[in-house]
């Protein structure tokens, strides 16, 4: 007799597919919150930021000395900078010390870490044999993006802001006055982090250079001038109405009390 083959195998059963995520749905106040914020803040529109220094590593250095600065602070510095190093080569030769003490005589905090930042950032350029980012003006965003971001002291953040007002590109930089704004607006929830608030603000803002100048521009001015994180001005809002959070954080103002019993 034939010998019996051996029963099959079951068959695997078929693997389920991997859901793909589903695009953030855009809150119905978004765009007239953009609109009041931009005809408030940016009645022109917006525009390319006017003094940026002419260079792309120029205007990442001043980048740089802006961070967790005041804007007069970094300018100070910026300015001291070049006038100790005309040229970043000397920069780099003098070393950190020599940085620090040249951002620390024209006052501003954190001259210690920037000045090792900067330092860190010349010596990376140094080894690819240019002090120069002008190379990033031919790149695609992805890949200007990824250039950056490989550099010393350079996050997301500040990879941003090079390419939005350097670069002119469709980036979307969101900082604590974007977050603050979207979370007392109720468009993002109190418990996502930083990182997701910031991924959800490239999802549903428009992909152009304007609609992305303009919200970070006009929000930056509005969280530093109304949406203040302690005491914010409700009362002056123009986004009173549209804020949930403006009758239990500022003053009264006309109409608070009106469908927020």
């Amino acid at each position: 007799m034939p010998a019996r083959r051996p029963p099959a195998a079951p068959a695997a059963p078929p693997t389920p597919p991997v859901p793909t995520p589903s695009a953030p749905t855009v809150p119905d106040t978004f765009a007239p919150v953009s609109d009041r914020l931009e005809a408030q803040y940016l009645p022109g529109g917006p525009a390319p930021l006017t003094g940026r220094p002419e260079t792309l590593l120029a205007g990442l250095i001043r980048t740089i000395l802006g961070q967790q600065n005041t804007r007069a602070a970094a300018s100070r510095q910026y300015a001291a900078l070049r006038e100790s190093y005309p040229r970043w080569e000397a920069a780099l030769l003098d070393g950190p010390d020599g940085i620090e003490g040249t951002l620390k005589a024209a006052g501003g905090g954190l001259h210690r870490s920037k000045a090792r930042h900067i330092h860190a950032l010349l010596e990376a350029l140094d080894d690819t044999g240019t002090l120069s980012l002008e190379g990033l003006r031919d790149q695609t965003d992805a890949a200007a993006r990824a250039r950056l971001e490989a550099l010393p002291g350079v996050g997301r953040h500040t990879a941003s802001l090079i390419l939005l007002f350097d670069l002119r590109r469709a980036a979307m930089p969101v900082e604590g006055n974007l977050d603050r704004l979207a979370r007392r607006l109720e468009w993002v929830p109190d418990g996502w982090t930083a990182a997701r608030v910031v991924r959800w603000f490239d999802a549903v803002t428009p992909p152009t250079w304007a609609a992305r100048a303009a919200l970070h521009v006009a929000g930056v001015r509005h969280g530093r001038e109304v949406c203040t994180a302690r005491h914010p001005r409700c009362d002056t809002c123009v986004l009173a109405d549209l804020c949930p959070s403006a009758a239990i954080l500022g003053p009264a103002f006309p109409g608070a009390a009106s469908g927020r019993a």
